[in-house]
């Protein structure tokens, strides 16, 4: 239709494609789940880092009893908008347990300590599982609470606090994609590395942009020295492999998240900046720069508001491509150890602490984030291809 906006036309040539619909959609759920995260997520706790040993590699699907025993120490509740980012301590301490019975005042149960071994009984004052005493753990883990009975206890009094236990204390968890080598909820944490690869990408991505649009803006637009000397740091960039390079800045920068975001989008602007530069060489000698020369307007103007915007598309595609590579550099960093630190869960991370477990029967653990990536990795390049062929003026003509 003639009357259709650019904007229009571009994203009814992307629905054509299919597979680049479905990487889209696919990309937002992520987005969406990522934003979310401890919002949804199973275990809720910062950096979904809930541990229970005794529960060291269950296979997906496994259900457990426990008995949420409350801390001692009173636990900071958040507001929503912080534990949607930032996570929500748990008051209770979680304990695995086969069964259990009252007596008197006490609750004794049966403590789940693995498939092979026989459960570990013991007791607890059940106003202490109520309302909380001081935690510990012995050598295998296991939370203990010592018991003192001093607290006086009326009959209906304690008939509340066991109908309480039972209700609410006794629950049952189900590991939907099974637990990792520390006994933390798997799904959780594949979730929370979502956000941490996206998060990479999207940096990494505008800074890249920022970078190489700048110059590469300035080589093809300047000629002479200007192009000389930055094509000259250009190629220097492009021939070191990316990974020794992001290695390099993350030894001088060291270890952590937005070490990552810097090191990557250092990595990748050279990418922008070459294609960049292409593309205003070309465009710089076009009749509508020309006349933009002759009605005096800056160089910087002329940039900004005439070349820039007719080359948005290749730029676009580049970006999408590079968020595909900024997530599998980020992933490649966190296995080699050079990554967001422990306990915070990323992909790569994942893989680097379960890669063992391939060869046994718990290849899963290496395999569910491996999968995440490699999804992730497939949607994007599908939206590249998706927007390529959007852009490209001669296939949009072909299909009309």
């Amino acid at each position: 239709m003639a009357d259709t906006t650019p904007s229009q036309r571009l994203w009814k040539s992307f629905k054509r494609n299919k597979l680049a619909l479905f990487g889209l959609i696919y990309i937002g759920l992520t987005v969406v789940a990522a934003i979310l995260g401890y919002l949804i997520m199973p275990d809720s706790t910062p950096q979904a880092n809930n541990m229970a040993i005794q529960l060291s590699i269950k296979k997906p699907g496994s259900v457990f009893t426990m008995l949420r025993i409350r801390k001692g120490q009173p636990v900071e509740h958040v507001n929503l908008f912080k534990e949607m980012l930032y996570g929500q301590p748990d008051d209770y301490t979680n304990l695995p347990i086969t069964g259990f019975h009252f007596v008197k005042d006490s609750i004794v149960v049966d403590q789940y300590i693995g498939d092979e071994d026989k459960p570990e009984r013991a007791a607890y004052n059940v106003f202490e599982v109520v309302n909380g005493h001081g935690t510990s753990y012995n050598s295998k883990g296991i939370a203990n609470i010592s018991v003192q009975n001093t607290h006086i206890i009326n009959p209906i009094q304690l008939k509340a606090l066991q109908d309480r236990i039972r209700e609410s204390q006794i629950v049952k968890k189900k590991y939907l994609l099974g637990t990792d080598l520390y006994g933390r909820d798997l799904l959780s944490r594949i979730i929370l590395g979502a956000r941490i690869s996206l998060a990479v990408g999207l940096v990494s991505v505008i800074i890249s942009l920022l970078v190489g649009v700048a110059v590469g803006a300035a080589a093809g637009y300047y000629g002479g020295w200007v192009d000389s000397s930055l094509s000259w740091v250009m190629n220097v960039l492009w021939a070191l492999p990316t990974l020794l390079l992001v290695i390099a800045i993350s030894f001088a920068l060291g270890k952590g998240l937005w070490q990552i975001f810097i090191a990557i989008g250092i990595s990748m602007w050279v990418d922008v900046a070459r294609l960049v530069r292409g593309q205003v060489m070309g465009l710089k000698q076009f009749e509508f720069v020309e006349a933009a020369k002759a009605l005096g307007f800056s160089n910087y103007r002329i940039i900004r508001r005439h070349i820039l915007p007719n080359i948005a598309g290749p730029i676009l595609v580049l970006a999408s491509s590079n968020f595909a590579s900024a997530i599998l550099l980020e992933a490649g960093l966190s296995f080699l150890g050079f990554g967001a630190q422990p306990p915070m869960p990323t992909w790569g991370g994942m893989i680097k602490e379960h890669y063992g477990y391939i060869i046994m029967d718990a290849a899963y653990l290496a395999m569910l984030p491996g999968l995440a990536i490699m999804l992730m990795v497939y949607a994007f390049n599908l939206v590249t291809i998706g927007l390529r062929d959007a852009f490209d003026v001669k296939s949009q003509n072909s299909r009309i």
